[in-house]
């Protein structure tokens, strides 16, 4: 359909273009043209060109310049001829098919319409009407995953992920900016949370093969329908988000996972700093050394158990003693006590969270 869009701008400006021009596609295929058949190395020309950014391109006699897309150009026009008026009717064209695709894009394709939906800039009242019109089964249960690359981002990621998930009927790859990107996976019936784990992983595991970078991932949890999108893309926002807090090590990052952290990432910024002064009335968490932390985590993790622990930290039971009763001089918590166990742990996540913030304290 975009196609015959293109071929009636082309039929348009040959009116007013002497130079003979058209408009291709990423493979390099004329999708519309007012001369001939282009020679075998301008075909190539055009696919380089798809590569550049949004410049005019001059070689082999001809202007080529793309028409940009995400993450790469869609479509290139060529103009027979370098001077003035070559470069003048390529930009011509190039706008006047760059409204036509915006104009396509926004009522027929629909990656475009998915990308609407969890950015929330589809009405309510149109949703349905809209996904009808698309052939989007409104009631097909969905996960969001929210690919972050750590580093520079690498354009080739994108099309790793999509030959994971080549249906661009049923999954949506949305590709936000170098380093981000929302995959929209379909998902036949429920499915458990391991299953939606097992497909991160999977992606993981093939990005890291083909590009050798590093992403994480965050998940969220099955959207029953096409309404729950919007906030599956934000639960997947939030577990990346408070995950990469918590669960440094972690690559997959769950927001039914996240446990305690979802309930501190909640709450006002204000009210995680009043608490942190209500429980360390003695001194300061920042006056524990690094010592004294591991010595904590190891006794958190032995479930307050001082035998395990001593035997673990290759330290004498009554030295981890002495340790403990240290905190406790310091902060006011005896860890032995699990209410005050419980205290002092929510209190080192608020802290954490804290600090690993910012532009929120």
């Amino acid at each position: 359909m975009i196609s015959k869009a293109f071929k009636n701008i082309v039929s348009q400006m040959a009116e007013i273009y002497p130079k003979r021009f058209g408009i291709a596609d990423s493979k390099g295929l004329v999708l519309a043209s007012n001369g001939s058949e282009l020679p075998s190395e301008i075909i190539e020309d055009l696919l380089y060109v798809m590569s550049n950014e949004d410049k005019v391109y001059t070689k082999d006699g001809f202007t080529v310049r793309p028409i940009v897309g995400k993450p790469l150009p869609d479509y290139v026009v060529y103009v027979e001829g370098t001077d003035e008026v070559s470069q003048y009717c390529c930009n011509s064209v190039a706008v006047a098919a760059n409204n036509v695709r915006h104009y396509y894009d926004e009522k027929y394709d629909k990656t475009v319409f998915m990308q609407n939906v969890i950015f929330d800039n589809v009405l309510a009242f149109d949703l349905h009407q809209k996904a009808m019109e698309l052939h989007i089964d409104i009631e097909q249960p969905r996960a969001v995953f929210y690919i972050k690359v750590e580093g520079k981002g690498d354009l080739s990621i994108y099309e790793v992920i999509r030959n994971i998930f080549p249906d661009r009927d049923h999954d949506f790859l949305i590709n936000i900016d170098s380093e981000n990107l929302v995959l929209i996976k379909e998902l036949k019936e429920q499915v458990s949370t391991d299953a939606i784990e097992t497909m991160a992983q999977q992606i993981i595991d093939t990005v890291h093969t083909e590009s050798m970078m590093r992403i994480l991932i965050g998940v969220s949890a099955a959207a029953e329908n096409l309404n729950k999108i919007n906030n599956a893309y934000k639960e997947a926002q939030i577990a990346l988000e408070v995950g990469k807090v918590f669960d440094e090590e972690k690559l997959i990052l769950n927001y039914e996972s996240l446990g305690i952290g979802r309930l501190i990432y909640q709450l006002p910024i204000k009210l995680c700093e009043l608490f942190l002064q209500e429980v360390f009335k003695k001194g300061d968490i920042t006056l524990l050394d690094s010592e004294t932390i591991l010595t904590i985590n190891k006794f958190f993790e032995n479930d307050l158990n001082v035998s395990e622990t001593s035997r673990q930290l290759f330290v004498h039971r009554n030295t981890l003693v002495y340790r403990l009763e240290k905190i406790y001089k310091l902060t006011g918590l005896d860890l032995r006590k699990f209410d005050q166990a419980i205290v002092f742990k929510v209190a080192m996540m608020v802290h954490k969270y804290l600090v690993s913030n910012p532009m929120k304290i």
